[in-house]
């Protein structure tokens, strides 16, 4: 009786523990939203600058015109601008939350290198999305608008050209996570600078073949605005792979 009722005893303990965690999820997730909801209530009180300077100047520098096809196209645009600002500037506070979720799970050295992934990741995602609305966007933009005859005038659907921009900044903020991903992998053992710099000719196409899926338009100097950076960063990721193995070889680290 005593080992049966030990046994049940252990399972409830487990049950309490495993709804303990969904718990804390469900606090986790709604922190997220909250954080995502506050950022989107600020940028929705500064929407017209938000508009006007920053969603419409690159298009404005590149001379290109925009307009409206859709009897609700502007008021669905304000919305997706306040959704896609939130979220961008509420990234780190969801990172945030999601390293508050799995410390409890990690021994102490692993919680010193986990807050420091994710200081850096949050500062890799907004270096992208820099990158991309400062060079990458206007770079394609006055390609598009000086290309071909001065007959042709360019202009653009307003939606079409905020999917552009959400696509470039938010493909930008995750590419630029390659070297915190390659620091992450190699901290765990999954890979190497050895290994990255075997494999660099197969990186070499692959980040090609990215370059041509993402880029909106199949010309090869779009693309390579593109792959460019990514060699760059795959550079950056090797350097950064062999840092991280070297830690992980350390015996202090370790302890």
């Amino acid at each position: 009786m005593s080992q049966k009722a030990k046994s049940g005893e252990s399972e409830s303990n487990e049950e309490i523990g495993f709804f303990d965690h969904l718990d804390e999820l469900r606090n986790r997730i709604i922190y997220a939203f909250l954080g995502v909801l506050a950022a989107c209530i600020i940028t929705g009180i500064f929407i017209d600058p938000l508009m006007n300077i920053v969603l419409l100047q690159p298009a404005s520098k590149a001379n290109i015109s925009l307009q409206n096809l859709k009897p609700f196209g502007v008021p669905l645009l304000y919305f997706k601008v306040v959704f896609l600002s939130g979220l961008i500037i509420a990234f780190p506070w969801v990172l945030y939350q999601l390293w508050k979720f799995i410390a409890p799970g990690l021994y102490e050295h692993e919680r010193n290198w986990v807050a420091k992934i994710t200081f850096f990741t949050s500062l890799c995602f907004m270096v992208g999305v820099a990158f991309a609305y400062f060079v990458m966007i206007p770079t394609m933009l006055e390609f598009a608008a000086s290309f071909g005859t001065k007959l042709i005038r360019t202009d653009i659907d307003v939606t079409e050209y905020f999917g552009f921009m959400t696509m470039m900044l938010l493909a930008s903020g995750l590419i630029f996570e390659m070297p915190m991903l390659a620091f992450i992998l190699a901290k765990i053992g999954v890979v190497n600078a050895k290994m990255l710099r075997k494999y660099w000719r197969h990186a070499i196409i692959a980040i090609l073949i990215i370059a041509a899926i993402i880029t909106p338009t199949p010309d090869p100097v779009n693309q390579l605005f593109f792959a460019i950076p990514l060699v760059i960063l795959y550079e950056i990721s090797i350097i950064v792979a062999r840092l991280a193995y070297k830690k992980k070889e350390d015996p202090e680290e370790i302890n």
